[in-house]
C-alpha cells in the first residue's frame, strides 16, 4: 500500500482505533525495553511475584493487538485471525525469554507459561466481551493484580509512585466504568440514579481489592484506600459537573432574561 494509501486507510479509522493502532507499538516497545534491562532492586525489596507481572502484561498486549486488527469482532476459535494473534504473541514470549540470558537475566519456562496464561485469558475474554467491557474487565484485572501481588509495602518504598499509580488506576477504571454504563446501560449523567450507579461498581471494586489484600496477609493502607477513593470521587464530580453544564447551555438563557424590557 503506498503512504497515501496507508495514510487514507488510517485516516478513516475511528478515534478509537487509532488510538489503539497507537498504543500497542509504543506499548510493545516498553515491554521490550523493560524485559531486557536489569531487574530493578525496588523489585526485589518489593518481593513481587514475577509471574504476576508477566501475566499482567501479556494480558495487556493481547487485549492491544486483538483489538487492533479485529476492532468490533469477538474472538471465534474459526477465524485464522485469532489463531495468528495467539501464534505471533507466543513466539515472542518464546524469544523474548530466550534473550533474557543476554541481558543478565534468567531464561524461565515458568515465566513464558505466565505469559501464554495471560495471552489465552485475554482471548477467552474476548470470546464474550466487545472493546469497551473487555478495556474496563483488563483494567480490573491487572489493576488487581499489581495492587495484590507485592508482599512489601509499596507505599514506604515508593511513596509517590503508589500515590500516582493508586489515583491514576482508579481514576481510570471509574472512567471506563462510566463509559459502560453510557454505552450499555443506557444511563448518562446528570440523573440522580447515574450518581448511584458509577460509584457503587468503583467503591465495590476497591473494597474488594482491600479486603483481598487482608486476606493475603498484606499490611492494610490507609492512605491508598483514601487516594483511591479520592480518586473515583474525583473523576464522578468532573462528569457530573460537566453534564450539568451542558444541559444547562443547551437549555439557553432562562425565560427572565427573555422577556422584554
Amino acid at each position: 500500500m503506498s503512504g497515501t494509501g496507508f495514510e487514507k486507510g488510517f485516516m478513516a479509522l475511528s478515534l478509537r482505533q487509532k488510538l489503539t493502532a497507537i498504543a500497542l507499538p509504543v506499548y510493545w516497545l516498553v515491554l521490550f525495553f523493560l524485559a531486557h534491562i536489569p531487574i530493578p532492586d525496588v523489585v526485589y525489596r518489593a518481593r513481587v511475584s514475577d509471574k504476576s507481572l508477566h501475566f499482567a502484561a501479556y494480558l495487556i498486549l493481547v487485549f492491544l493487538l486483538w483489538f487492533a486488527i479485529s476492532p468490533d469482532d469477538k474472538v471465534s476459535w474459526r477465524r485464522a485471525r485469532v489463531w495468528w494473534t495467539l501464534l505471533a504473541t507466543a513466539l515472542y514470549g518464546v524469544v523474548d525469554e530466550l534473550l533474557q540470558d543476554y541481558v543478565g537475566r534468567t531464561c524461565d519456562v515458568t515465566d513464558f507459561l505466565a505469559n501464554l496464561v495471560g495471552l489465552l485469558t485475554g482471548l477467552i475474554l474476548f470470546m464474550f466481551l466487545t472493546f469497551w467491557p473487555a478495556f474496563l474487565v483488563v483494567t480490573g484485572i491487572v489493576v488487581f493484580t499489581l495492587t495484590n501481588l507485592a508482599r512489601a509495602d509499596l507505599a514506604g518504598l515508593l511513596p509517590r509512585t503508589s500515590v500516582i499509580f493508586y489515583f491514576s488506576a482508579y481514576g481510570i477504571f471509574t472512567l471506563l466504568w462510566i463509559r459502560y454504563m453510557a454505552l450499555f446501560q443506557a444511563l448518562r449523567a446528570p440523573r440522580p440514579r447515574w450518581l448511584i450507579g458509577a460509584s457503587v461498581v468503583p467503591a465495590a471494586f476497591l473494597l474488594t481489592a482491600k479486603l483481598s489484600s487482608i486476606i493475603l496477609g498484606k499490611d492494610f493502607s490507609r492512605r491508598h484506600v483514601i487516594v483511591s477513593a479520592a480518586a473515583i470521587a474525583v473523576v464522578i464530580l468532573t462528569v457530573f459537573l460537566a453534564a450539568l453544564s451542558r444541559r444547562s447551555c443547551a437549555r439557553g438563557p432562562s425565560s427572565d432574561f427573555e422577556r422584554p424590557v
